[in-house]
């Protein structure tokens, strides 16, 4: 087997679907399979998975029953892949046509590699169609402090030898776990390349509470890693800046007048929220 697609999923019943039914027209030279990893569904996701048995070459379902959390899930889904490459993709978003043999061709050539979002297509409502697209390129810059790059395990591959080398994702952290993954992998000697053919339509929150609440999940997380790294060559974060951020949160508080501007205040005041709240829990400054 040479491609290992991998797919962590929670209560994804009204969604994975559509995952599942892009790459049921996948087609790639090559032998792959599709695992998706049931963490814990209360749902009907196994029955909607198993509906498309037949149609997706390979494809089962693994349990992931212990715990909650993507990492756990993902890590589960590795161990029990029969690839020689594993590529990640999520539940609630659609990869393009071709990204199946695009992630499998840039893994014969990388031992790393990720992929584009395309974020118009699946966030057309007023919450969602003024995001940003946090990974057009298929990279993540990380500019605060400025480290290494990074990207989303929504959209991304690495060998086989590579996962195992790292033990696969940190299941302590329920956010972040990627980054975390891709900086580790960095700093082992790993490099990471963009593939941009392989691309994922990705979906964001569509609900103020599930916007909030991850911005602010993010913000924890980033507190946590900059104090995980920072022995190992994370430049320190410096104080004015998160005062000055808290400022303009409250001076630019009229944003939320207008819907193209009102996301990104509520996303603002989240990740202040976060990791304010990191920075008391874990002990360190990093507003």
């Amino acid at each position: 087997m040479k491609l290992s697609v991998i797919i962590p999923a929670f209560n994804a019943a009204g969604t994975i679907d559509q995952q599942l039914e892009s790459l049921a027209t996948q087609r790639w030279s090559e032998t792959w399979e599709v695992i998706v990893v049931n963490n814990r569904s209360t749902d009907n996701t196994v029955e909607v998975v198993n509906g498309f048995l037949g149609r997706i070459p390979n494809l089962r379902v693994v349990d992931a029953p212990e715990r909650p959390g993507g990492a756990y899930a993902i890590n589960i889904g590795g161990r029990s892949a029969r690839g020689g490459s594993l590529a990640f993709c999520d539940a609630d978003d659609i990869v393009c046509d071709g990204w199946v043999a695009a992630m499998g061709d840039a893994l014969a050539r990388h031992e790393f590699v990720s992929g584009p979002f395309e974020t118009k297509r699946l966030n057309r409502s007023e919450l969602t169609k003024h995001r940003l697209n946090p990974q057009p390129g298929g990279i993540q810059e990380y500019v605060y402090p400025p480290y290494l790059p990074h990207a989303a395990s929504a959209n991304l591959g690495v060998s086989r030898g590579v996962f195992d080398q790292l033990g696969g994702f940190d299941e302590s952290m329920l956010a972040l776990y990627d980054t975390d993954f891709c900086w580790r992998a960095q700093l082992a000697g790993h490099k990471l390349v963009a593939e941009p053919k392989a691309v994922v339509y990705y979906r964001f929150r569509d609900s103020v509470s599930g916007l909030i609440r991850q911005a602010f999940s993010y913000a924890m997380h980033n507190v946590f890693i900059y104090k995980k790294f920072r022995s190992r060559g994370m430049p320190r974060l410096a104080l004015k800046h998160g005062i000055l951020s808290w400022i303009s949160l409250v001076l630019g508080v009229k944003r939320l007048a207008r819907r193209e501007t009102r996301v990104l205040w509520l996303w603002d005041a989240g990740w202040l929220a976060g990791r304010l709240y990191a920075s008391i829990k874990y002990r360190v400054l990093a507003l």
